[in-house]
């Protein structure tokens, strides 16, 4: 049994473009939601690993009986050896500062109502 906080080997399984899906220990399935991935913007979430690979990440929540881990490789080494990093929340809330105009004029556009 996992609990939180525990840095876990995994293997990635596969993705989607909200996250990256993940196997441990042969008993339990993970998710790395696109959230849990970076501080910084992220794009694609294929950029960060590859089917197959074995990466380290954090146990945020556990569900023992669907056997079920929510993941986050977001504040550590995930691919050398699981530690946390020495920046961890250098970037904050930056990336959604820098592209929040540019959404928010997107959405204005869309809608019609951008001048």
């Amino acid at each position: 049994m996992f609990k939180i906080g525990d840095t876990v080997k995994c293997v990635v399984t596969g993705f989607k473009e909200y996250g990256i899906f993940v196997r441990v220990n042969d008993e339990y399935n993970g998710l790395i939601h696109i959230s849990e991935i970076s501080n910084s913007f992220v794009h694609n979430v294929s950029d960060y690993a590859e089917i197959g690979e074995e990466i380290y990440a954090k146990v945020i929540e556990v569900d023992n009986v669907t056997k079920h881990l929510k993941l986050s490789i977001r504040a550590i080494n995930y691919k050398l050896d699981g530690k946390e990093t020495e920046e961890s929340n250098k970037d904050g809330f930056k990336p959604l500062k820098e592209h929040l105009g540019l959404w928010i004029n997107e959405k204005l556009k869309e809608i019609g109502r951008y001048k």
